[in-house]
């Protein structure tokens, strides 16, 4: 029986199905930890597939490329380094579980399942694995393991069942990944499951981007005494090797601390879409973006957020003036482009207006202007912006925000145009908040120039779609404060019309807002995937009827 573990936590950002490229990530984790006189390496949540796999887990040759490269892959442990907690897809017979298996001396020496399967939110691993019986610890080399798997620390069960099993720390592999009030919910769990069980806890979490999800890293340790002994850093790849003693009671004890300074707030929410973006972008393999710059608020945060996550030389800016244009657009557009240091080109799009006007006049006749025309223009700009990004390979992103998208204020094969979105979960109010935030802020991993790249008249002037003379958003929409706090109330709240007027809006703007964003479903069906920051995202999280009669109720 020893009284003392060396255990690095490998904080890892995998690629979806890149079994060879993830396993030699781990390789190289553990050649640092090996140098670092480390007994165990502990990865997150199926870091041989990437996290989530989704479908690819019901492809039987998947399954077989995976299982190939962890027999492999176990073999080199025969050479006396450290023993890896590698976890994996793994089949048992016809059954297909969310597996942790221990790699030492050679060889596959213990093997547990994920019990608790998550089935909400972006979770659907109902359908696709099957739930294992409760785990015991595993015994390495003399001190028993338990290794319950991200959701099974969520309820008190798996945990109790471990403690009760004789199991002496808690290693747990996670792919949690980032919303708003993840960051409190993962301590609080792994607090009360600390407190119920007196066993410390190693909670190792995956960074890294994946389609709409992004994790956030911020592994960490608690003490039996629930003391924070490791705090890992958040949004970056990190291998931590921790020192762990057998104390009093034979109780196991973090020694030493390393804690890094979280995140918090615009910053978490600005890191998340860099991050999003950038990994979105390299691990798809596009040479860089394109964006549609306006001289408005929302295209100025994407190209920020693009300069940031890709560096200014990969990121390319069109401006498309119509005769509705203001000038100060036009010049806002300019300095805007010179602050992030990018290209910006021109093409004006009142051509494009007029042979369109010109081709429908037959069917159109003398039928008055209304938001057709004003649909051609958002579309004449998406065709303008498709036929660049197919000439010269760069993704188009869309630059709609979550406000828009709640309620339909965005034109189908128009602005909604594109690849990627890093707006798509940000709600309008929390945009300016955030252009804000990065003219005074740039956080060190980011790309772009320091110092203001937002002209501040973009973030003051109100918004306006030009599309048609002197337009302006609140034409057609309640202020954006008073949306939002609808918005917020009927997406992540799912309250109640009356719950929301006694907040002290009219009952008829709650009911308009209800009724545009049921009416807009069909829409957000066709937009593109973007960064998850709240909780109730739009795609994955809510996914309400398009044909849905169930709109009024005052």
């Amino acid at each position: 029986m020893t009284n003392r573990l060396t255990i690095t936590l490998a904080q890892l950002n995998p690629v979806v199905g890149a079994v060879s490229g993830n396993i030699d990530k781990v390789r190289d984790a553990r050649r640092q930890a090996a140098e670092a006189g480390a007994d165990l390496i502990v990865c997150s949540e199926l870091v041989v597939s990437g996290y989530p796999p989704e479908d690819l887990v019901m492809k039987p040759f998947f399954l077989d490329k995976v299982a190939a490269a962890v027999t492999a892959f176990a073999a080199e442990t025969s050479d006396g380094g450290p023993a890896i907690l590698l976890t994996a897809p793994w089949r048992d017979g016809e059954r297909t579980f969310n597996a942790v298996l221990l790699l030492d001396g050679g060889d596959v020496t213990a093997v547990r399942y994920k019990h608790d399967l998550p089935n909400y939110g972006v979770f659907d691993e109902v359908r696709v694995f099957d739930a294992g019986p409760m785990p015991g610890p595993m015994d390495f080399r003399g001190v028993r393991i338990g290794v319950p798997i991200c959701e099974d620390i969520w309820t008190p069960d798996v945990p109790e069942c471990l403690e009760e099993s004789g199991a002496e720390i808690l290693l747990v592999p996670n792919g949690s990944p980032f919303d708003l009030e993840k960051t409190d919910q993962r301590l609080q769990h792994a607090v009360a499951r600390v407190t119920e069980t007196g066993l410390p806890l190693a909670y190792v979490n995956q960074v890294g981007g994946q389609d709409e999800l992004v994790f956030d890293g911020a592994s960490f340790v608690l003490n039996a005494d629930r003391s924070l002994a490791v705090q890992a850093p958040d949004w970056k790849e990190a291998i931590v090797t921790t020192e762990w003693r057998r104390g009093d009671n034979d109780v196991w004890v973090c020694e030493g601390s390393r804690v890094e300074r979280p995140s918090e707030g615009f910053e978490s929410v600005y890191q998340a879409m860099t991050l999003g973006l950038h990994d979105y972008v390299e691990k798809n393999g596009f040479p860089g973006v394109l964006i549609g710059l306006s001289g408005g608020v929302d295209s100025a945060i994407t190209g920020a957020v693009a300069v940031d996550a890709l560096g200014p030389e990969r990121v390319r800016c069109v401006m498309m003036p119509s005769p509705y244009t203001s000038r100060e657009s036009l010049e806002d557009a300019v300095e805007a482009a010179k602050l992030m240091g990018v290209q910006l080109d021109e093409v004006g799009i009142q051509p494009a207006m007029t042979a369109f006007e010109g081709m429908l006049e037959p069917i159109f006749g003398d039928a008055t202007a209304d938001v057709t025309e004003e649909n051609i223009q958002a579309r004449s700009r998406g065709l303008i912006l498709m036929g660049i990004s197919n000439k010269l390979g760069y993704m188009l992103l869309t630059t709609g925000n979550k406000s828009e998208m709640s309620v339909g204020y965005a034109t189908l094969y128009g602005d909604m145009c594109g690849g990627y979105s890093v707006l798509k979960d940000v709600y309008k109010t929390t945009v300016f908040e955030l252009c804000h935030w990065r003219n005074q802020h740039k956080p060190e991993n980011l790309m772009g120039p320091a110092g203001r790249v937002i002209p501040e008249r973009i973030i003051t002037k109100p918004p306006s779609a030009e599309l048609r003379p002197d337009q302006k958003d609140e034409d057609s929409l309640p202020p954006y404060d008073k949306l939002d706090d609808i918005l917020r109330c009927l997406i992540e709240g799912e309250m109640g019309v009356e719950d929301i007027v006694s907040r002290g809006h009219a009952p008829e703007t709650v009911q308009r807002v209800w009724h545009m964003l049921d009416l807009a479903e069909y829409k957000r069906r066709q937009a593109p995937p973007g960064v998850k920051i709240t909780h109730r995202a739009f795609g994955r999280e809510r996914r309400y009827p398009i044909t849905n009669s169930f709109r009024r109720i005052l």
